[in-house]
């Protein structure tokens, strides 16, 4: 991938993952579909948080809902709901998908989806299966690009973990 720095990553040495600098939202399904309905017939681009892009024969092959439950380190329980958009590169190198295609996508996941605020994801296998946010969709002279941003863990109860930062010992959590 290109070293190139992004405003979302600090520059790294090889071999070093990006330490995130800023948190980017996600794209609602509501505004990639309204972006894609402007123009269907141009085609997509996605284009990885450092300015590359994935293979343009890309194919998505599954748009689903993904709700996680879970209780964080300090006993909140929490839950996330997201529209995932599952690609999968194949050797037709000479499919495309356009904006039309993943708008009829969309519509097919109408009953699955419900709400169309969720904020929209893109997996995609590489060595490993990295999920990341759709960030923007933007036109441009060659049709739509679809910028990721990459996703981040974070302590969701620092209040609790990290006490010490305010002078106090901890009484629990992680």
């Amino acid at each position: 991938m290109n070293q190139a720095a992004s405003p979302l990553i600090e520059t790294t040495s090889p071999g070093e993952c990006p330490t995130p600098c800023a948190e980017t939202a996600a794209l609602t399904v509501s505004a990639l579909r309204a972006a894609l309905a402007s123009a269907p017939a141009s085609p997509l681009t996605v284009i990885w948080p450092d300015g590359d892009t994935i293979e343009p024969h890309f194919h998505v092959t599954e748009v689903g809902r993904v709700q996680k439950d879970f209780v964080d380190c300090g006993g909140t329980i929490r839950r996330t709901v997201t529209c995932l958009l599952q690609t999968w590169v194949s050797d037709d190198v000479d499919h495309r998908i356009t904006a039309g295609k993943l708008l009829k996508a969309l519509d097919h996941a109408r009953p699955v989806l419900g709400d169309d605020d969720l904020p929209v994801e893109l997996e995609y296998e590489t060595c490993n299966v990295v999920q990341l946010k759709v960030a923007a969709v933007v036109a441009t002279p060659e049709g739509f690009s679809l910028q990721l941003a990459s996703k981040h863990t974070d302590c969701l109860a620092k209040e609790l973990c990290i006490p010490a930062a305010r002078g106090v010992r901890s009484g629990g959590g992680c």
